[in-house]
């Protein structure tokens, strides 16, 4: 990367950053506040960020969400999402091995909540993934449940 290649990325961010303060600030003078989250992952390659007032989380429809904290809240399925996050799409036999489940209908019964929820998705040759635009979410959702659980404290 050329000096002047560096240079405009570092404007380029500068010119993100301001924005994004722009847009906090102004929500947090409308909404009483917002929330954000972000990641930037490397494999696959995928950023992520939010930022929305506060008024308008508390505003949603629990149904959708609960949906998803459900498909998340069984031991299994976390299992499921962390292995579909870490090591990238899987077929079902490498699944059942790897989430150690004991059946093939035991893993569908499994995979079905996740992908009703819009966590999962199978692609073209019969494997598993998380879908694209909930990998960061996702992994956002867990970070705050380890948060919450007091295992992030040092």
């Amino acid at each position: 990367m050329t000096n002047e290649q560096l240079a405009q990325r570092v404007a380029d961010l500068e010119a993100r950053v301001t924005a994004l303060e722009g847009i906090a600030e102004q929500a947090v003078a409308e909404a009483g506040g917002v929330i954000s989250y972000q990641g930037r992952l490397s494999a696959p390659e995928l950023e992520w960020s939010i930022i929305l007032p506060a008024n308008r989380v508390l505003g949603l429809p629990d149904g959708p969400r609960i949906e998803v904290l459900a498909a998340l809240g069984h031991p299994v399925r976390a299992k499921v999402v962390r292995l579909l996050a870490a090591q990238g799409a899987r077929s079902a036999a490498e699944l059942q091995a790897e989430a150690e489940v004991g059946s093939t209908g035991q893993l569908y019964h499994h995979l079905k909540p996740l992908t009703a929820a819009g966590l999962v998705e199978q692609d073209g040759r019969g494997r598993y993934r998380l879908r694209a635009t909930a990998l960061v979410p996702a992994l956002v959702l867990l970070a705050a449940a380890a948060d919450i659980a007091g295992q992030l404290k040092p």
